[in-house]
């Protein structure tokens, strides 16, 4: 009987070292998994701030919105150009006599031929040609459809038929706008396009997204 008792006490001094041990592994174990997910939280938040930056506004975005200065000194009269503000094309075009005499040739062509949708152009542009200065008109280039941005169609006739005399078609619908952005009857688009606030800084120097109560 005390043989093995003396034998079993044998036993479990053989087995507490590795039991010992064990325990040490499983202490370091966790331990370092402890350690391990302390970093890697740290990991996570170093990750997580140039992430949160990158959703901030950008000096692009910011700028979406700034009004913006435009040099219109080389349009060609009877020509355009395009420029960006608030992420849609601006037309500015620079409308010869001939151009500007048209305009006032269809009133009874069109929807709204003296600006009376007032959401569409500011007060200072609520006239016969919707400008400023009749020769140079500034217009949002986006159909007032479905968002679509028409073409350019300056020439008379053309592919748009003998009694069309310049303005602009939006191929996905079909809406036809003359030369002041005013649209024809039976358009797709219901309201004339849009004329921003603008103004000129000087005789060659234009500001789009700013209103002047001169208008000029």
């Amino acid at each position: 009987m005390a043989e093995n008792r003396n034998d079993k006490d044998q036993e479990n001094a053989h087995v507490s070292p590795a039991n010992n041990l064990s325990a040490g592994v499983d202490l370091d174990k966790r331990n370092f998994l402890i350690a391990s997910s302390a970093v890697g939280a740290l990991g996570c938040a170093a990750v997580a701030v140039p992430f949160v930056k990158s959703m901030t506004p950008s000096e692009r975005a910011k700028a979406a919105g700034a009004p913006v200065e435009v040099d219109i000194s080389k349009i060609a009269p009877g020509t355009m150009m395009t420029v960006e503000w608030r992420g849609k094309p601006v037309w500015i075009i620079n409308r010869t006599p001939e151009m500007i005499a048209e305009l006032a040739q269809h009133d009874d062509k069109l929807t709204d031929a003296k600006g009376d949708v007032t959401s569409q152009q500011p007060s200072y542009c609520k006239n016969a040609d919707r400008s400023i200065k009749p020769g140079l008109a500034v217009i949002v280039g986006i159909c007032t459809h479905l968002g679509c941005s028409p073409t350019a169609k300056m020439q008379p006739k053309g592919d748009m038929g003998d009694t069309w005399s310049g303005g602009f078609f939006c191929p996905c619908h079909g809406s036809k706008f003359d030369l002041a952005g005013r649209v024809f009857k039976g358009s797709p688009a219901p309201i004339n396009l849009v004329v921003p606030p603008h103004k000129y800084l000087t005789e060659n120097t234009l500001l789009i997204g700013v209103d002047t109560e001169e208008g000029a």
